[in-house]
């Protein structure tokens, strides 16, 4: 059997992250969600910057569910890797690279539903690719049915590929999605993986488990995202739970700022710095104290004591 060329399967990876932004669009936005995507085509020649391509920045704000969300394709080639790729493959400094990927933020605007982050994402440095993404919830105001649905997700789509994966990717995502200077996740966790390819120790990848680890990673954010708007869309909710909310998103905000790769590669590397903090919520608030210290009771044992628990049984 012939291996696919380079072209064939950039090709490839392309048409499943255009055909991924359509679908999330389709189905977060619209009559049913009261919200519209706003589609932004970018390009940017070598002269204009470090990066030269294109995407599509999809954008809805002040929509009847989400407050703001987002989900941006980039398909991208550069001179050379920024210093946030480099920290962990300084073998690869000073190479060309192409980058290509979705990356989605959504923020309801009901504090009962929670804001959720996904990546999907492919590298090629010369001879040398990998695959990385994943995805993640940040509840304001915790359902446990909505851990447990999430996690099922996340192990479901990792076990199509490999059983080696999910534990290691869920422990990945506790480790990174955590916010040192609070000693606090950021959310109740999901999967996160990185720099995924054939040497990858404990989870080595071909090309193509890679690939369909990236297909069946977007495909169950879409699905398992949706089943939990649905069920919290609709809630009714107070000016008591929205002030949370509002205290709640600081942190998030924090994280992105502080501790996101993805935002440090963005800004590193000349990238468009509106699509790069699209992933910021409309409205946050930080106050010296909680505003709420019952509400911190039902969060923060989520994002403590219960870090890391294993809620599949």
């Amino acid at each position: 059997m012939n291996t696919p060329s380079t072209d064939t399967r950039i090709t490839a990876v392309h048409d499943y992250l255009t055909g991924l932004q359509d679908r999330l669009c389709n189905s977060f936005g619209g009559a049913h969600m009261g919200g519209e995507f706003l589609r932004d085509r970018w390009e940017r020649p070598e002269a204009q910057g470090k990066l030269r391509g294109g995407g599509i920045t999809a954008v809805q704000e002040g929509g009847e569910v989400f407050e703001r969300a987002g989900v941006a394709f980039s398909h991208v080639r550069g001179a050379q890797l920024p210093p946030s790729a480099t920290a962990r493959n300084p073998q690869l400094a000073g190479r060309e690279f192409l980058a290509m990927g979705v990356s989605v933020v959504m923020h309801p605007r009901n504090p009962h539903a929670p804001t959720s982050h996904a990546n999907v994402r492919f590298f090629s440095a010369g001879d040398i690719w990998w695959f990385g993404g994943g995805f993640d919830l940040t509840p304001y105001i915790p359902y446990e049915e909505d851990a447990v649905a999430w996690h099922r997700a996340a192990r479901d789509a990792c076990d199509a590929v490999s059983p080696a994966i999910y534990p290691l990717a869920r422990e990945h995502c506790d480790e990174y999605f955590y916010l040192k200077h609070r000693g606090e996740a950021r959310g109740i966790g999901g999967i996160f993986y990185d720099d995924v390819n054939e040497t990858t120790p404990g989870m080595p990848l071909s090309w193509e488990q890679g690939f369909e680890l990236m297909r069946r990673v977007g495909n169950a954010y879409h699905d398992a995202y949706r089943e939990v708007i649905e069920r919290r869309r609709h809630i009714p909710w107070t000016e008591r739970e929205r002030r949370y909310q509002l205290y709640r998103r600081g942190r998030y905000v924090e994280f992105n700022l502080v501790f996101d790769r993805g935002t440090l590669f963005g800004l590193q590397s000349g990238g468009r710095t509106e699509a790069i903090l699209m992933s910021m919520p409309a409205e946050a608030h930080w106050a010296y104290r909680s505003p709420d210290e019952e509400m911190d009771a039902k969060l923060l044992p989520y994002l403590t004591t219960l870090r890391g628990k294993d809620w599949l049984g």
